[in-house]
């Protein structure tokens, strides 16, 4: 019983992690973009320096031969994680780029949603699973309810007025739903063979992901400096939307990363999907942008497809094995 109740905490405080931390790291990147469309490598940057500050001490470790503390042993290869940190800096980056180039918040959330039928694709493919009908139709049903909610949004519906930087932008988005398939599956890999390990993940993913910005310092000097010369706010109210985004996304990323080593990448991908349509949900009511019938049933699809595909997964004892 005792052991129920404990596995009951640990995931009440995994998925109010991902829930509330990522909810609420959306809703200010969104406020971000607002303010600078071109802020994407300066977020990343920011994101990447506080996660790996915020990390660093619980990885020092003193040594009895010197005063310099050392990094504490690892439990993965070094090489394992630099294999993560090319796939991950790659992926984070292009989303960022993609709404400096005309494409709409709701087209970029429409993409990421589909990253449940690539991560099930890979899976096949490359882990050898399989999965029962079920679990397919629940993973369409997901992708299709979170594709009619985001597409009833108005921002989504604008005509971009340059249609080869709306191009790139899209080859942006596709090239970052594989990087985040594939990142998925290695991060599924690493944890069943070392552990679940997810804070050397966090921090060495991050960490090593540092000198990619040093190819970028003038696209991150051009985005931090805008937040002191906003016209749409104070420079105080800026930077403290900022802090509150860097702040979140610790959170988020802590939470995801648990998910992920307890959890399949199709498994883990479902619960973020139902988070995304949350995340759009509270921004249509916060925004202003309205509630309508398409709306309201892509959200019910989403939640049924999650549920559905949830109860396969932890009470379908016939196919247990079968898939993840």
């Amino acid at each position: 019983m005792s052991n129920h109740w404990q596995h009951n905490g640990v995931a009440s405080v995994m998925f109010s992690m991902v829930f509330g931390g990522c909810c609420s790291n959306v809703w200010l990147y969104e406020n971000l973009l607002l303010m600078n469309p071109r802020i994407g490598s300066a977020l990343t940057f920011s994101q990447m320096a506080f996660i790996t500050l915020q990390s660093f001490p619980a990885f020092l470790a003193r040594s009895k031969d010197s005063f310099i503390p050392r990094l504490k042993p690892r439990q993965v290869p070094l090489l394992t994680w630099a294999t993560q940190v090319i796939v991950f800096s790659s992926g984070s980056l292009l989303n960022n780029w993609a709404y400096s180039f005309n494409v709409p918040l709701g087209v970029m959330m429409v993409f990421r949603s589909a990253g449940l039928p690539v991560s099930m694709i890979f899976g096949y493919f490359f882990m050898n699973r399989r999965y029962t009908f079920r679990q397919i139709f629940s993973v369409i049903l997901v992708s299709a309810g979170v594709t009619m909610a985001t597409t009833s949004n108005k921002k989504s519906v604008q005509t971009p007025t340059d249609i080869q930087q709306y191009s790139l932008g899209i080859t942006m988005l596709v090239l970052s739903l594989l990087c985040t398939a594939f990142l998925g599956m290695l991060q599924e890999r690493t944890y069943k063979r070392y552990g679940p390990c997810w804070k050397e993940g966090v921090f060495y993913t991050h960490l090593l992901s540092l000198p990619v910005f040093l190819f970028l310092a003038q696209d991150v000097k051009q985005g931090l400096s805008s937040l002191s010369r906003n016209n749409e706010t104070s420079p105080t109210i800026a930077w403290l939307i900022l802090a509150g985004n860097l702040v979140t996304q610790l959170i988020c990323v802590s939470g995801v990363n648990r998910l992920t080593s307890s959890m399949s990448s199709v498994s883990t991908n479902v619960v973020l999907t139902t988070r995304k349509a949350v995340s759009l949900c509270f921004s249509v009511w916060w925004f202003g942008n309205g509630w309508n019938a398409q709306f309201a049933l892509g959200a019910v699809m989403v939640f049924m497809g999650s549920l559905l595909y949830s109860g396969v997964r932890f009470f379908g004892k016939a196919e247990k094995g079968k898939a993840e």
